[in-house]
């Protein structure tokens, strides 16, 4: 994602409030927990047992789950296991305090993601919260927009006023490499090479007349371009 200038462009990207599932039977921590990340801008659900949160977890589909080690009903390492076993990928942090004996190179192996030991801070539960939450994120998809102009970098789609608009394959790598290098003056010769190549011994009217496929395509008017423009003397710049 770091391709794009970010005065340039915006990357879309919807994201709703992220679920956190707690399974403690300690009414007082899971009640401070539940501030704390509903504080934080998540949406909490609690169950007291491990057999409850197990099957909320399972129905529910949470973004994370915090599993206590000692639960009435289920254990926290059978949550784990049992969970892993029915193909779920919710991550998991597990809650231990410090006098269990645990394993946690076997916790982890059986599916958990983390582990904190009671008592912690606030701030520490937050971190590795944002950690887990980080390192099971799928990747956001990368849209560009300009004007009316929405590019999905990822799919390789183009669209005009939520309609599709189609390019060959040259016009579509000349297109990505403006959006890659917007605000910049870009000389013929180096939009040749890096959308052709000098080996295939193309002429510098063969960027000028893709270009103004570019600005027929995707400009309001392309007699008077707004985002494709000629830089006399230089060759064309890409303003969003």
């Amino acid at each position: 994602m770091s391709v794009l200038s970010k005065d340039a462009v915006r990357y879309t990207r919807c994201v709703e409030s992220q679920s956190i599932l707690i399974i403690d039977d300690d009414a007082g921590l899971r009640d401070s927990i539940s501030l704390l990340l509903e504080q934080e801008g998540f949406r909490v659900l609690t169950a007291a047992d491990g057999r409850t949160g197990y099957d909320m977890g399972l129905s529910m589909r949470p973004d994370l789950m915090i599993v206590d080690l000692r639960l009435p009903g289920m254990s926290g390492v059978e949550i784990c296991r049992q969970l892993r076993a029915s193909g779920s990928k919710t991550p998991l942090i597990v809650l231990s305090a410090v006098g269990d004996e645990i394993d946690k190179v076997l916790l982890l192996e059986i599916g958990a993601d983390d582990y904190v030991v009671k008592p912690f801070g606030a701030r520490e539960l937050l971190a590795r919260i944002r950690a887990v939450l980080r390192r099971s994120a799928p990747e956001p998809a990368r849209l560009v927009q300009f004007s009316d102009v929405t590019v999905d970098l990822d799919r390789r789609i183009v669209t005009r006023a939520n309609q599709d608009v189609r390019f060959t394959p040259a016009e579509y790598n000349l297109l990505t490499y403006f959006l890659t290098h917007p605000d910049r003056p870009l000389t013929r010769d180096a939009l040749l090479n890096a959308v052709w190549g000098y080996e295939s011994f193309p002429n510098t009217r063969t960027v000028d007349a893709h270009v103004l496929k570019l600005r027929q395509k995707l400009e309001h008017d392309p007699a008077i371009p707004r985002h494709f423009l000629t830089l006399h003397g230089v060759g064309y710049r890409f303003v969003p």
